[in-house]
């Protein structure tokens, strides 16, 4: 697998993202509750099926461009071509000495979100901090840990001791990047309403804004057509966070709102497979 990835690794985003089209579609066509569960969460909110369509082929090439994002040597920055669109919302917000949590939607390529802040930023502001979720097999963990670890970017596992890391980032005036529409463990999140329908939220960001004074903003890595590159959206939340909020079901509620719209902006690029709506996972004790 490793000599695979490898591999795929010097192949051109044009060549990955054609595979990764093709890998799209097969698991859509062989999987029906995979498919049920795409125009389901589709429907409900309420995306035109011409719209969502296109989502087949890019949850794919979510897949297939990983080797790219993930094996490049560590100094070599993204191409072939990375522009963003609405970095100075991020320098603002250090330069006050602010720091910042970026929300990214499980949309587009939120790999190439955080490579892109690491190369752009990290150098004057300082790495950013991803929370992620350890593989649960050996090989997979060990080369998503190596290939993360990259100049500009610290890795924090979806524990509490890296929650601790990350405010600890925030509080040194860093960026600290997470994805607020996982489905968090039991007890960790409040049902709220996404898409209109009552989804398990997490409340850790709404808690690492109160807790360090962070700029909240939303980020994501739109693909450019035919392997062209990325562009890398940035924008404000569109409403405060409650000032006083103990059970943080307002403050999800906010969160959840500003990913909707963030959704609508590029549904084709949205992962519809994934399975928002779930009961949460009872959470492990050795965390």
């Amino acid at each position: 697998m490793l000599s695979l990835f490898r591999w795929l690794s010097r192949c051109p985003l044009w060549f990955l993202h054609g595979l990764g089209t093709v890998l799209g579609w097969t698991t859509y066509w062989s999987s029906p509750s995979y498919r049920r569960r795409f125009h389901a969460n589709a429907n409900q909110a309420g995306v035109a099926p011409r719209d969502a369509r296109p989502a087949i082929a890019q949850a794919g090439k979510l897949v297939a461009e990983l080797p790219f994002l993930w094996l490049r040597p560590p100094t070599e920055p993204v191409r072939p071509q990375l522009a963003w669109h609405g970095l100075e919302l991020i320098v603002a917000a250090l330069r006050r000495g602010r720091g910042v949590l970026l929300l990214t939607p499980h949309m587009g390529s939120f790999e190439v979100t955080a490579q892109a802040c690491a190369q752009s930023l990290a150098t004057e502001f300082g790495p950013i901090t991803v929370l992620y979720r350890p593989a649960r097999k050996a090989l997979l963990r060990a080369l998503m840990d190596s290939s993360r670890a990259r100049p500009g970017v610290a890795t924090a596992p979806a524990t509490l001791a890296g929650v601790r890391q990350m405010i600890r980032a925030l509080r040194r005036g860093e960026m600290v990047g997470l994805l607020p529409d996982q489905v968090p463990p039991e007890g960790m999140g409040v049902w709220v309403p996404f898409f209109g329908r009552p989804a398990y939220t997490m409340t850790l960001a709404a808690r690492l804004v109160q807790q360090t004074g962070a700029q909240p903003l939303l980020i994501w890595g739109e693909r450019l057509p035919r392997g062209a590159g990325y562009v890398v959206r940035v924008s404000e939340l569109g409403e405060a966070l409650p000032a006083h909020d103990p059970g943080q079901a307002e403050s999800a509620a906010v969160i959840n709102r500003a990913m909707e719209r963030v959704i609508r902006q590029c549904p084709q690029q949205y992962l519809w497979g994934y399975n928002r709506y779930k009961t949460p996972r009872a959470p492990d004790p050795t965390a």
